[in-house]
């Protein structure tokens, strides 16, 4: 059995927690990474996304969701929450009652991802212009990585963000974030906003971008060795940098 579940972003795939992986198993954790259906730009909702997540975690899993995956794990989570032990949102959307991701992107302050999004003609899916990808996701990682990362972007389905949650039994899971305090796709402020519902013992930081999976993978590694710590023994507690 698994102890993580890594679900990735917008246009991001299994492939971005590849260095993590190890990072955690130095840490004695085993993790899964799921790639959620819809890459290949076809119709997809956020019901697939939660039926995916389920199929592929095992009793107890606790699931990891980085930024538009926020709402893939809540939504698996909301479906079946007996299956899962935790959820940790990290750079996430915390779902607002009510809101889809779209709505809540909306609602931030400033929108810094806007002008690097590349709408398909169909408007079925958008892409990450390649040319402003390093900036937006990856300022701190190496050119080499970096470059690497941009080149396996893909398309991501939009009808999954453009649907609403309403989510309560999700809610009733010990839950943690991890505000990216580098952030320059989802505004750091923004991030700690939305982690306010959270208990402040719940609410971690990392100095890093939107990918410490790439840029800081072993300080990540021990950041959700400790998260998982206090979910499997129940103490809210945890470095707050």
């Amino acid at each position: 059995m698994s102890d993580l579940l890594l679900v990735h972003g917008s246009c991001h795939g299994a492939w971005c927690w590849e260095a993590l992986v190890p990072a955690l198993a130095r840490h004695g954790i085993t993790a899964d990474a799921i790639d959620l259906p819809g890459r290949d730009g076809s119709p997809t909702t956020l019901d697939d996304y939660a039926r995916a997540i389920t199929a592929a975690a095992n009793a107890g899993t606790v699931l990891v969701g980085h930024s538009a995956g926020g709402y893939a794990i809540t939504a698996a989570a909301e479906a079946d929450p007996a299956r899962f032990a935790g959820l940790i949102y990290l750079c996430a959307y915390l779902p607002v009652a009510g809101q889809s991701l779209a709505d809540m992107r909306r609602a931030g302050p400033s929108q810094p991802l806007l002008p690097a999004i590349r709408m398909a003609a169909d408007r079925v899916s958008f892409t990450v212009d390649p040319a402003l990808a390093p900036a937006v996701f990856y300022h701190d990682c190496t050119p080499e990585v970096a470059a690497a990362a941009t080149a396996r972007l893909c398309p991501q389905p939009v009808a999954p963000q453009e649907c609403p949650l309403f989510p309560t039994a999700a809610q009733t899971l010990p839950r943690h974030y991890i505000v990216c305090r580098q952030d320059r796709a989802i505004p750091p402020d923004y991030q700690a906003t939305m982690a306010e519902v959270l208990p402040k013992a719940c609410v971690t930081s990392l100095d890093a971008s939107h990918s410490p999976f790439l840029s800081v993978p072993d300080q990540l590694a021990a950041r959700l060795a400790e998260i998982l710590h206090q979910i499997r023994h129940g103490s809210p507690g945890g470095p707050q940098d």
